[in-house]
C-alpha cells in the first residue's frame, strides 16, 4: 500500500524538490503553504506522515502541532525550520515531533527519517509549555547539531558526555539539558574534578561519616545526594583519580553511593552529565582513565565546537555580551558590522569565554556609543601574525589574549597554559621533521621518550606528519 505524506512548505523550490525526492521513493506527497488549508486536508483524508515548516504564510506551523495531534494522534511529524536556535529545537521536541531538521538539510537523511517515521508511527505524548530564555546564542551550522542532540535527551535520564575545548560553554549544555528536562525541579548541583585535591573527592561526591578520617568532625553529605531527584554534573571528569573512577562506575552502575566511612549503601535518582576537555582515549591508552567508565558515560556524547568553527555567530554573540554588560553596570554600547569583522578576524583560543571577556573590556574602555573597528583593533593586541613580538604583540600577545579568556580554578592555570602551548609545539617539531621523532625531540632540545610520552598524553598522530612516498 502507498504510504502518503503531507507537506506544509510555503517555500516553493524547497516543497518541490522534497516531493520530487519522495515521489521517487514510492510516496504519495501531497502539497500546501498554509496552516488553514494543512487543516482542511487532514480534516479530508489521513496521512502516514507530515512534514511542516515552522514560518508559514499564515502563521506559526510549530506552535499549532497540538492541534495536529488532536486530529491526528497516530500521523509522526516531521518538523523543518530556518529558525536555527535550540528554542526551535526543544520546541519540537515538546511538541512530540518525531524529528526535526534545521535547514539547510541533507536530503537523503530527510528521505530515510520520513520512512523511518512512517514504519513507526507513534503516539504523541503531551505537550509541555515552550521553552524561554535559551541558553545558546548562535544559528551556525555546526551549533545545529548540538540543538537537536539536546532536544533529544530532554525526555530520558541517559547519561551525556560534553566534549570540547575550555571555554566553548560545556557547563550551558549541562544546565539547559536540566533547566529544560524532566529534572528541572529537581536540584542542578556542578562539581569541577579539577578543583578538588585529590585526597578529598571521593568525599565530595559521596559524602563522610564523622570520624571518616582526620578532619572529619561531622558527618557530611556528598554532591550525589544533594543532587538526588536532579542532576549532577561532573566537569573536567578526565582529572579524577583512579580509585574516585572506581567508586564512581559502581555508583553509575548499581545507582547506590556509599559515604566515605560508612556501613550502609544509599539509593540515589540522579541523571549524570559529564563533561572534559582532555582527549579521553590516550588516558585509556596509558591507563590513567578507566574505559568501562568513559563507555558508561559516553551514552550520549555531545562535542561542543570552538568558536573558530563557528563565527558567524560572533555578531551576535558579541550584542548578547553587550546586552549583559549592561545589566552588570557597564555602559549601554552597540557595535557595527566592521568592528564584528574584526572580531571574527580572531583565532579565540579562549573560544565564547574569551570573546565574552573582550567584550565586556571593550564596552568599558570604548569613548563613543559604538564600539567600531579601530576599538577592536587598538585593544585586541598579539592576535595578528604581522604584530610584534613584544608584549603587545606575537607569542607574548596572543598569550596575553588567551590568559584574559581564563576563568579557571585555583591551581589549574599553570597546567591549563602548558596544555594549550604543548601541543602546537610538538606539532610544529614532527611538521618540519616530517614525523621523525628522533630529530623531533633533538629539535625541540628534549629526550625522545619524552617526545613520545607528550604525544601519548596529548593525542597528537605522529603519522598524520609523515611524508607520503
Amino acid at each position: 500500500m502507498t504510504q502518503s505524506v503531507l507537506i506544509v512548505e510555503d517555500d516553493t523550490a524547497i516543497a518541490a524538490v522534497i516531493a520530487e525526492a519522495l515521489g521517487e521513493e514510492g510516496y504519495d506527497v501531497t502539497l500546501c503553504s498554509s496552516i488553514g488549508r494543512r487543516d482542511a486536508l487532514l480534516a479530508e483524508r489521513s496521512f502516514d506522515v507530515m512534514l511542516t515548516d515552522v514560518m508559514l504564510e499564515d502563521g506559526d506551523g510549530l506552535a499549532s502541532i497540538a492541534a495536529v495531534h488532536a486530529a491526528a494522534p497516530s500521523m509522526p511529524i516531521i518538523v523543518l525550520s530556518a529558525q536555527n536556535t535550540l528554542d526551535t529545537a526543544v520546541r519540537a521536541s515538546d511538541s512530540q515531533a518525531f524529528e526535526y531538521f534545521p535547514k539547510p538539510f541533507d536530503l537523503d537523511e530527510l528521505t530515510k527519517a520520513v520512512g523511518q517515521a512512517a514504519a513507526r508511527r507513534p503516539a504523541p505524548g503531551p505537550q509541555s509549555d515552550p521553552a524561554e530564555d535559551m541558553p545558546f546564542i548562535g544559528r551556525s551550522q555546526a551549533m545545529q547539531s548540538v540543538y537537536r542532540m539536546i532536544s533529544r535527551v530532554l525526555r530520558n535520564d541517559l547519561t551525556v558526555l560534553v566534549t570540547g575545548e575550555s571555554g566553548t560553554g560545556k557547563e550551558l549544555v549541562a544546565e539547559a539539558i536540566h533547566e529544560l528536562g524532566a529534572r528541572k525541579t529537581g536540584p542542578f548541583v556542578a562539581v569541577n574534578a579539577a578543583a578538588i585535591p585529590h585526597d578529598l573527592i571521593e568525599s565530595e561526591l559521596f559524602g563522610h561519616e564523622k570520624g571518616a578520617f582526620t578532619g572529619a568532625l561531622n558527618q557530611a553529605i556528598g554532591k550525589f545526594e544533594q543532587a538526588n531527584g536532579g542532576t549532577l554534573f561532573l566537569d573536567e571528569i578526565g582529572d579524577m583519580p583512579a580509585q574516585a573512577q572506581t567508586r564512581l562506575l559502581r555508583a553509575l552502575q548499581s545507582g547506590r553511593i556509599r559515604r566515605v566511612g560508612g556501613r550502609h549503601d544509599i539509593a540515589v535518582d540522579v541523571r549524570i552529565i559529564a563533561a572534559t576537555n582532555r582527549a579521553l582515549a590516550p588516558m585509556i591508552a596509558d591507563g590513567s582513565f578507566r574505559e568501562d567508565l568513559y563507555y558508561r558515560l559516553n551514552v550520549v556524547p555531545i562535542p561542543m565546537p570552538p568558536l573558530r568553527e563557528r563565527r558567524e555567530d560572533i555578531g551576535a554573540l558579541a550584542r548578547h555580551f553587550l546586552v549583559l554588560a549592561e545589566r552588570e553596570g557597564l555602559p549601554r554600547r552597540s557595535i557595527d558590522a566592521d568592528a564584528v569583522a574584526a572580531l571574527a578576524e580572531r583565532e579565540w583560543p579562549g573560544n565564547v569565554r574569551e570573546l565574552r571577556n573582550v567584550v565586556f573590556r571593550l564596552a568599558l574602555i570604548a569613548r563613543n556609543e559604538t564600539i567600531d573597528r579601530t576599538i577592536v583593533d587598538e585593544n585586541l593586541p598579539g592576535v595578528r601574525s604581522e604584530e610584534g613580538s613584544g608584549p603587545d604583540g606575537g607569542f607574548g600577545g596572543a598569550l596575553n589574549t588567551w590568559l584574559a579568556g581564563r576563568a579557571l580554578a585555583p591551581g589549574a592555570l599553570y597546567h591549563a597554559a602548558l596544555a594549550e602551548f604543548e601541543k602546537p609545539l610538538l606539532e610544529h617539531a614532527l611538521r618540519e621533521t616530517e614525523g621523525n621523532q628522533l630529530r623531533a625531540a633533538q629539535l625541540l632540545g628534549i629526550n625522545r621518550n619524552t617526545l613520545r610520552k607528550k604525544i601519548g598524553e596529548l593525542g597528537i598522530e605522529p603519522e598524520r606528519y609523515t611524508r607520503r612516498r
